[in-house]
């Protein structure tokens, strides 16, 4: 018979598995939990690009590989999404949207440095002041006329298609209807200096001559159509527009981006004043006015409803 040893009783079998020492076995340990990535200097420099891009408006992302990439990393990747709208925001820039259709699309707030002032664009395009309002107008106008329901604003597959003659031809319209309400009620039709809104801004418009000639037939700069043409033309080259023929003055289709842009300044008073009128988009660029009802809310700021920052 083997003499019982204390020591031996309380010593680990060798041959027990590894656990707790006798025998039992240890819990099987959790791997460690995995905190965020750290964001490298080559993923700022990524977001910096990216937002870069979007400051580059009629660069499409089907057209860059790169672009592509970098939409794909922000639409897959939350920190590289936070990363990027952090970049444009100390830039003083706001994310309207991130997608294939449209890409990085951005527009400046108004303390940004990529801010474009309505004074600062119709300062470059005349040095007239009737002009200056003239111009500010015609862009009201191309954007009424782009998107004249809210549905067609809501529709990301929507195209707004507008013409240069079309939309004068608009403007004009809304003029005789703002001159009827102004007889109707019994008031001056003489132009008032610093008078608001649209009840002022047909009287300018409708003594401009429409076309005006040089000796050479070519267009007046200062005529309406003048005017509008320049206003599409910034719009084209800020990816807002894109000119699909010459019919009718110049024939124009909206981009996702134009869209984007309407839809932050559709709630604004001069917008929704011509709205009201009675917008009837046709298909060949063109529009009409309807009847609208009569309404008292007109007191409208010159540069209110434009795609640019007023000042």
């Amino acid at each position: 018979m083997t003499e019982y040893d204390a020591d031996d009783a309380a010593r680990p079998d060798p041959t027990a598995a590894a656990g707790d020492g006798w025998g039992v076995p240890a819990p099987e340990a959790e791997p460690p939990a995995k905190g965020p990535a750290p964001v490298t200097p080559a993923d700022a420099a990524d977001a910096a690009r990216l937002v870069s891009f979007g400051l580059q408006p009629k660069l499409l992302p089907a057209r860059d590989v790169e672009y592509g990439e970098l939409l794909r990393r922000y639409r897959d990747e939350p920190a590289f999404a936070r990363l990027t709208d952090a970049v444009a925001s100390g830039l003083g820039l706001v994310v309207l949207e991130v997608s294939t259709r449209a890409g990085m699309a951005v527009t400046a707030a108004e303390d940004s440095v990529f801010a474009v002032r309505m004074g600062d664009y119709a300062r470059r395009a005349s040095t007239d002041a009737g002009d200056r309002f003239l111009h500010g107008l015609a862009h009201l106008a191309v954007a009424a006329m782009a998107f004249p329901r809210p549905e067609d604003l809501a529709d990301d597959g929507y195209i707004g298609r507008i013409t240069v003659n079309g939309v004068d031809a608009f403007v004009r319209q809304a003029c005789r209807r703002l001159e009827e309400r102004a007889a109707e009620a019994g008031e001056n039709t003489d132009p008032t200096s610093g008078a608001p809104g649209l009840e002022a801004s047909w009287r300018v418009y409708a003594r401009r001559s429409s076309t005006g000639a040089t000796k050479d037939a070519r267009r007046l700069a200062g005529s309406t159509t003048g005017i509008i043409a320049k206003a599409v033309s910034f719009l084209v080259d800020s990816g807002f527009l894109q000119r699909t023929g010459d019919d009718a003055g110049g024939a124009y289709r909206t981009t996702a981006r134009y869209q984007l842009q309407v839809r932050d300044m559709a709630g604004t008073a001069a917008m929704a004043e011509l709205l009201e009128l009675g917008v009837v988009p046709i298909a060949d660029g063109s529009a009409s006015l309807l009847p609208a009802e009569d309404t008292d809310d007109l007191d409208l700021v010159a540069d209110a409803g434009l795609p640019f920052h007023s000042g």
